[in-house]
């Protein structure tokens, strides 16, 4: 437990996850002070780029190394494939680097990491001792490394939270059968496509449309996969909304839990048996500050997760009670980077896990 107030560099404070962890830290009460790193805008000041800032943080975009020699602990917010040499320089530093990109998400699978980013690993020994920052899943692999040596976090994809914490406790109770993939259609708002966004992320693009895209080659199914052990046919869709996702996973029930009636299942089977399934869910996350299980009759949405760290879960039933359809909200920008970030550096140093992540849901 460290009980000194820290300085926290971003590298990559600019674009839309740093921008995120610059408003998020700056009210952590760990943190006593923010270095920023910004390639595009080395030299200017954070306020200049994000006005929302004046009055309340300000400060010269440095060089990275000049972020890293400063810091206690260092997030990097660059795109996939840029930024090993600072994961380098962090370990050298014996400093922890909690790394927003794909780039350790998959541990010492270089194989998978090239075919879905078309890259090769720099520093290959940094991949095999760099951990899988999903608290709910790794947690105690993440306190362990700490203590052991500087942390190398791969902070996890947005689409992959979601659908990852989705479907976690139907596995891990054998409630998911074990032959069919499970099929997970995800939504997103536009924020995920960063700051530099392609040209179908602009407003005359994507306003008043909600459309699939990469289908069937999306970069974070092979993530999902690699969390979840098993098949997954995974599609994302944009919304026209800034914030947010919405996953809806379908779920074949195991042989144990799929009704064996030859006759109509009635609709108080049904209700009967989600009621079940979703006391699994809640006792599997009983210990979880941040999700949350609805009750019957509430469906996960959006709206009621916004400018938060948490991620809410609802469990149902098909009609014919053979599949489990549970839906998953999150606010991709915070449970999905910025906010899952913080968490980590919580656990890392031993924090409060809900520390700079209280704020309650933005209704509206």
């Amino acid at each position: 437990m460290h009980n000194y107030l820290m300085v926290a560099g971003i590298i990559g404070a600019t674009g839309y996850a740093g921008a995120e962890l610059v408003r998020l830290l700056s009210g952590h009460q760990k943190i006593d002070k923010l270095v920023l790193s910004s390639v595009s805008y080395e030299g200017e000041c954070i306020e200049d780029i994000y006005p929302n800032f004046l009055g309340c943080v300000t400060g010269a975009l440095l060089k990275a190394e000049d972020v890293i020699a400063a810091s206690d602990v260092i997030f990097s917010a660059l795109p996939h494939a840029v930024g090993e040499h600072y994961a380098a320089a962090c370990q050298e530093a014996k400093k922890h680097y909690i790394d927003l990109s794909a780039d350790y998400r998959f541990g010492d699978d270089e194989a998978a990491y090239f075919a879905w980013y078309g890259k090769k690993y720099q520093y290959p020994e940094l991949h095999k001792k760099s951990i899988y920052g999903l608290p709910e899943q790794n947690r105690q692999k993440i306190k362990e490394l700490a203590v052991k040596e500087p942390a190398i976090i791969g902070n996890p994809g947005c689409y992959p939270t979601g659908a990852t914490l989705g479907v976690l406790p139907a596995l891990r109770a054998a409630v998911a059968a074990d032959t069919n993939p499970i099929i997970i259609n995800a939504v997103s708002g536009t924020s995920g496509g960063g700051r530099e966004p392609s040209r179908s992320f602009h407003y005359c693009e994507c306003a008043d449309s909600v459309a699939p895209y990469k289908i069937a080659s999306h970069r974070h199914s092979p993530e999902i996969e690699r969390n979840l052990g098993v098949k997954v046919i995974f599609t994302p869709h944009l919304a026209p909304m800034n914030r947010g996702i919405l996953s809806t996973i379908y779920i074949p029930l195991s042989k144990e839990w799929r009704t064996q009636s030859t006759v109509s299942i009635t609709q108080k089977e049904i209700e009967a048996k989600t009621d079940e399934i979703r006391k699994l869910y809640v006792d599997f996350y009983k210990n979880e500050p941040f999700v949350r299980i609805l009750p019957a009759g509430v469906y996960a949405s959006t709206n009621r997760v916004r400018h938060s760290n948490y991620c809410d879960i609802s469990v149902h039933i098909d009609l014919n009670g053979s599949t489990l359809i549970v839906a998953t909200a999150i606010d991709n920008m915070i449970k999905g980077a910025a906010g899952q970030a913080i968490q980590n550096m919580n656990i890392i140093f031993g924090f409060d896990e809900k520390s700079g992540l209280e704020a309650i849901p933005m209704l509206f």
